[in-house]
């Protein structure tokens, strides 16, 4: 492996399109590059090469010849090998703003040979030898396009391919895999994981050269139209919720961020739509929209739901903050909506957050937001300001981050299954998924032990990309051999709510085959309860393709149980405290009561933690219609378990 550091190729001048198409023909006659057979024979599964087994390249000196006039294509005698002059001339791109490419391999001639063909062409290119210096080195060289070998030691093409997608500020770079491995089973799991494109060797320069060109002129449009303008909606005059996420990402990855945003929730939503009817209340919530369209003058506003606006205000002083959310609540509350027996006056909770370089990216912003709309509602003013929670140690938040982030470079990270077993019975095979990291010392650790370190860390993304693209894998295997199941998968909100999440889980579900029934997206009542807004947007996406939701450790409470009807639901497992709720007179009635309002709603609901024979059988007098737990059976690796034998 090589020891150099990152190298530079500067762009040349070139000499516009019919110089293009000039170096273009004479790059295709080339014939397919020829060299001896190395001695060493590397081991199997080991690192592929980019086309055969290529010596070192001949760098070309692009500071030597520069092309004054191209003949004509029909004149030009292709030579053997094209001469540098030639190589410059092939993209016809702004001399300005060059294609930037990163090529990730850690073999010296291999990565030679690509930055030779790419760097010829007049792209400038970074090689990148140590698969772990990729996003440090993709912050600071900023590539249109990562064209990356897919077998690498250490950590591979997909593993990397993760953490790219995970960064907010890299998440939207172009993957290009160019790999020797035949597998098209590997192919597929290459897209669904997140790579844009797989290109197979050996493959000819000018091949190589059209399909990198092809994906960052694509990128590059698609980067302009996420910076574009927002555009408002016609019909409601509020700008659409992605267009405000970009600004308020560009507002983040300034110099110095500055200004506020703000969630406005309204108060009452659930009696206004039973006493309205869902017309009525649509064009109420339209009003209610425009009249804080108004009241926040030039400010973007977008709806995030049915009750809840999101407003950003990057020109706002943090101390006029407070007074411009005074001035939207009274706003909204002094104008009156609708017209006799129907008018209406609203009231709205306010969360507030000044923006500054403390958060990361969008995600953390609006998270930030969603949390202050919480305390909100239960402020007398009905305005809350975002207070971040106490750090953990500096020395304990960086030891699980880093615990973490070696377990994925080393694979250490596993998962085990515990069945879901219906009280009546059944023979449909459904498991919880559970994720386990084996320390270096051996021992496995379940996921309550490190992952609550990681709240707000950009891993916390990459674990639970991970535990999807092994749950997908699992679940194709299973339906290939005829024996489908259902499995629950914890996710983070966080992750949920990223953008392009749900776009990589639906087309995840396409690549891999799956009916959308066969996932069961769990979410705990906690993160649920702060991260409701953007939890429907995620939702309403998924529920179309047949994605089922589960809210997890669910305890009775009023909040908790108005968000029965804020998100589209299929299951409920219950908090751990209700397991053995025959002891407790209190405990019993509660739990009773919030299986019959889940039933009432149309859910399933799940016993949880269950370990004793009693406490089953207490479960299933009182409605239960699943339960998990050591009685049943202790989790494991295995998804071997006899759900038709299975008898309460």
């Amino acid at each position: 492996m090589s020891s150099t550091g990152p190298k530079i190729r500067e762009r040349p001048k070139t000499g516009g399109d019919e110089a293009a198409a000039v170096a273009l023909a004479a790059v295709d006659a080339m014939p397919p590059i020829r060299h001896p057979r190395r001695t060493e024979t590397p081991p199997p599964h080991y690192w592929r090469r980019w086309v055969g087994d290529a010596p070192p390249a001949v760098a070309v000196d692009l500071t030597e010849t520069v092309v004054e006039a191209a003949q004509p294509v029909e004149s030009l005698e292709a030579p053997a090998v094209p001469s540098p002059a030639e190589m410059q001339a092939v993209v016809a791109v702004d001399p300005a703003n060059p294609f930037r490419v990163l090529i990730v391999e850690d073999d010296p001639s291999q990565a030679a040979f690509a930055e030779s063909v790419l760097a010829g062409t007049g792209m400038q290119t970074l090689t990148v030898d140590q698969p772990t210096g990729l996003i440090a080195a993709m912050q600071s060289f900023r590539p249109d396009l990562v064209l990356m070998d897919l077998h690498m030691p250490g950590l591979d093409g997909m593993a990397l391919t993760n953490r790219i997608r995970a960064h907010e500020q890299l998440m939207h770079t172009p993957v290009v895999f160019l790999t020797g491995d035949p597998d098209p089973e590997r192919q597929y799991e290459v897209l669904a994981g997140g790579a844009d494109d797989f290109l197979s060797k050996p493959i000819r320069p000018r091949h190589l050269v059209a399909a990198v060109m092809s994906r960052v002129q694509r990128a590059r449009r698609q980067a302009q139209n996420r910076v574009r303008p927002p555009q408002a909606n016609p019909f409601t005059g509020l700008v659409e919720r992605g267009d405000l996420v970009a600004l308020l990402g560009n507002t983040l990855h300034a110099e110095a961020p500055r200004g506020a945003l703000m969630f406005v929730e309204v108060a009452g939503a659930e009696r206004l739509r039973e006493r309205l009817g869902y017309a009525a209340y649509e064009a109420l919530m339209i009003d209610a929209g425009q009249r804080l369209r108004g009241l926040s003058e030039q400010h973007p506003v977008a709806r995030l739901n049915d009750h809840a606006f999101v407003i950003l205000a990057p020109t706002l002083p943090g101390a006029a903050a407070a007074v411009f959310a005074q001035a939207l609540r009274d706003g909204l509350a002094q104008q009156t909506f609708g017209e006799g027996h129907d008018a209406v006056r609203l009231r709205a909770s306010i969360g507030l957050v000044a923006l500054d370089p403390g958060f990361a990216d969008a995600g953390a912003a609006l998270d930030a937001a969603e949390r202050a709309l919480r305390a909100a509602r239960v402020a007398p003013t009905g305005i809350a300001d975002y207070v971040a929670p106490a750090p953990a140690a500096p020395e304990q938040a960086q030891s699980a981050a880093d615990q973490v982030r070696d377990a994925l470079a080393e694979n250490r990270f596993e998962l085990a299954y515990q069945p879901i077993v219906a009280v009546a019975g059944g023979d449909e095979p459904q498991y919880q998924t559970l994720l386990r990291l084996r320390g270096s010392d051996g021992q496995l650790r379940v996921a309550a032990q490190f992952l609550p370190a990681l709240d707000n860390n950009a891993l916390l993304a990459e674990i639970d990309h991970w535990v999807l693209e092994r749950v997908l894998d699992t679940l194709q295997g299973r339906y290939h051999d005829q024996r489908p199941l259902r499995l629950f998968v914890p996710q983070s909100p966080r992750s949920l709510s990223r953008d392009d999440y749900a776009d990589w889980l639906l087309g995840a579900l396409e690549v891999h085959g799956l009916p959308g029934r066969a996932l069961v997206i769990d979410v705990r009542l906690d993160d649920a309860l702060i991260h409701t807004v953007t939890l429907q947007q995620f939702c309403q996406r998924m529920i179309r393709a047949g994605v089922q939701f589960c809210l997890s450790q669910y305890e009775c409470g009023d909040e908790a149980e108005a968000l029965l009807a804020q998100l589209p639901l299929g299951y409920l497992r219950l908090s751990a405290r209700y397991a053995n709720a025959q002891a407790s007179p209190t405990l019993r009635d509660e739990m009773r009561g919030v299986i019959d309002r889940a039933h009432r709603q149309g859910l399933l609901v799940i016993g949880h933690q269950i370990e004793d024979p009693q406490a089953a059988a207490y479960l299933w007098m009182s409605g239960i219609d699943f339960i998990q737990g050591n009685l049943v059976q202790r989790a494991g690796g295995d998804l071997e378990f006899d759900f038709h034998s299975a008898v309460l």
